[in-house]
């Protein structure tokens, strides 16, 4: 019987509130996982991941740095502004969302961190949604020194010295994300050394993920809309070792959406290739996925482009039925929540 194509509504769920993770678990490895790859949902722990792969699988990680990104200041005129760094550019440039009681004007200078100025160069973006501005120096460097680790909107706390530590994978290496891969943070040292044991491979890619990682899909008809754009690149190192993992019978593991999103970009012209892309792919039920086999995921947002991702990976009716799961069996949610196996 043919379905029809699904809406906004087909998303949606009700989470209680108290299944929201404020902080991360007590170990990385010590979170729960779904194994969701079959009919039936079995719950394990994160550290049995070892034994849920094969000899030969190959786990690709996003390697993004999330940075510091969040500024608090004020406008020459005295009133209060806050930034969120979304992108460095060149030349000292960055792009960022500006919250302020008044939109600043192109021209005038902010106050952040009551230790640097920084000028509003104009608003960037199709939609004007975001600021463009000039740091006096190098923004990476100003960050670090007087940024905020950018939590998530639905965590409640101010950052803390344990976000520094843990909103950050233990392999993160190229800065420039403002969230973190969270399905790569259930991972330490001594699972991945249980994974090389295991005979699983290791490699990487990079997506900086984007605050509109975030953003709410308000279209009930999911075809309008417009998904925000990342920066992501995969090595010709990465395109040769899924080639051999393929060639020898292996399966392609993503931690994670934004690796799935990456190397399903890359792929987008029938065959993997390697290179440095902006990427706005939006997976939706129906895509055809050319590159990832197994996706360890984070459980997502209701109404998200996240949510429609997974279902569109493991299938819609069966992704369904394991966030009732996880409900009923009070799994943690969202970013510092607990994460799941899905096949495709």
């Amino acid at each position: 019987m043919h379905r029809p194509s699904l809406s906004l509504a087909d998303f949606d769920f009700e989470l209680p509130a108290a299944l929201i993770a404020q902080h991360p678990a007590a170990e990385r490895s010590a979170s729960r996982l779904l194994d969701g790859r079959g009919q039936m949902p079995m719950d394990r722990v994160f550290r049995e991941l070892p034994a849920l792969l094969r000899r030969g699988d190959l786990l690709v990680f996003n390697d993004t740095r999330v940075i510091k990104a969040r500024l608090f200041g004020e406008k020459a005129s005295g009133g209060a502004v806050q930034a969120l760094v979304e992108r460095v550019l060149p030349g000292f440039e960055v792009l960022a969302q500006l919250r302020a009681s008044k939109s600043p004007k192109a021209g005038s200078v902010l106050r952040l961190a009551g230790a640097f100025d920084a000028e509003v160069l104009g608003r960037a973006g199709a939609d004007d949604a975001l600021y463009h501005l000039r740091f006096p120096s190098d923004p990476f460097e100003l960050l670090q020194a007087h940024g905020h680790v950018p939590l998530p909107p639905y965590i409640a706390h101010e950052d803390a010295p344990e976000d520094e530590a843990r909103y950050q994978t233990v392999f993160a290496a190229r800065p420039g994300a403002v969230a973190a891969p969270t399905a790569a943070l259930h991972f330490d040292e001594p699972l991945l050394q249980a994974l090389q044991a295991q005979g699983v491979a290791r490699a990487a890619v990079t997506l900086h993920v984007g605050a509109g990682t975030f953003q709410p899909v308000r279209s009930e008809n999911l075809a309008e809309h417009r998904m925000h754009s990342e920066w992501f690149e995969v090595g010709a190192d990465t395109v040769q070792a899924i080639a051999d993992t393929r060639a020898a019978g292996g399966r392609v593991v993503a931690a994670g959406t934004t690796t799935l999103r990456a190397l399903e970009s890359a792929a987008r012209g029938g065959t993997l290739r390697a290179g440095a892309a902006e990427t706005d792919l939006f997976v939706t039920p129906g895509f055809e996925f050319r590159v990832v086999d197994l996706l360890i995921t984070n459980f997502h947002l209701p109404r998200s482009t996240l949510l429609m991702l997974v279902s569109a990976f493991a299938g819609h009716e069966h992704v369904r039925a394991l966030y009732r799961h996880a409900i009923e069996a009070r799994y943690r949610f969202f970013s510092y929540g607990d994460a799941m196996l899905l096949a495709r």
